[in-house]
């Protein structure tokens, strides 16, 4: 059995799973992108999620990522049935919640900028369709918070190696945890690799590795062979 997630960490990172990928994994990682990525990847596949913000752009309902002030105002304007056409699975269902979600963030906080120093989980879990994984997707990869964001590869690789956690808060502080009480040990890991690292971006990055190493279907013994030598 998986006694801590640091083990686990140490496993994945001896894989180098995020070689060219950004520095948060997340592509867009502190930009309003992620949240509307957050919500249009709800029961999808990423590559449509990439399609439908192609799609928007390409349409100039968006700009580019780094526009994150325009690219909320313009959607908190925008009329709902617009966006349906761009969007790849539950077109109504996504278009009317991103609409309302970019008005609640100007209407309490005015601002992206606003939004990401001031932003809790409890408002965010207050807004319609947004649960706990992309509420934690919001805070880690928009907002650079210190929150591990856990889901469905998280869920059955942890069983593979025996640890099987059905709570979901379960389950991330399981996985916050093992991080937590060896950061010294995390940090060193890094020495060498990246010249400053935040907690926050390990978290993303610990995530990152778990997704990664699920959608290349890793060889899990690999992984029992090395925790098993730590």
């Amino acid at each position: 059995m998986l006694d801590s997630s640091f083990d686990l960490f140490v496993a994945l990172k001896k894989q180098n799973l995020l070689s060219g990928l950004p520095s948060w994994w997340w592509e867009g990682y502190g930009t309003f992108d992620v949240v509307l990525g957050s919500i249009l990847t709800q029961n999808t596949q990423w590559s449509r999620v990439e399609k439908s913000l192609d799609s928007m752009r390409k349409a100039r309902i968006l700009d580019e990522p780094h526009k994150s002030e325009s690219n909320l105002v313009r959607l908190a304007e925008l009329d709902s049935c617009v966006l349906e056409s761009h969007i790849n699975g539950f077109q109504k269902q996504k278009s009317v919640r991103i609409v309302n979600l970019a008005s609640a963030i100007l209407r309490d906080f005015g601002s992206f900028e606003g939004f990401v120093e001031s932003v809790s989980l409890e408002w965010l879990l207050e807004q319609k369709g947004i649960g706990l994984e992309s509420a934690y997707s919001i805070l880690n990869y928009a907002c650079l918070q210190e929150f591990m964001v856990v889901d469905k590869y998280t869920y059955k690789l942890l069983c593979a190696l025996g640890r099987q956690i059905d709570d979901y808060e379960e389950l991330r502080e399981f996985c916050e945890r093992g991080i937590r009480e060896n950061l010294d040990c995390v940090y060193e890991a890094y020495k060498g690799e990246m010249e400053s690292i935040s907690l926050g971006q390990i978290f993303a990055r610990f995530h990152g590795k778990i997704v990664e190493f699920g959608k290349k279907k890793g060889d899990v013994g690999v992984l029992k062979e090395a925790i098993s030598e730590e």
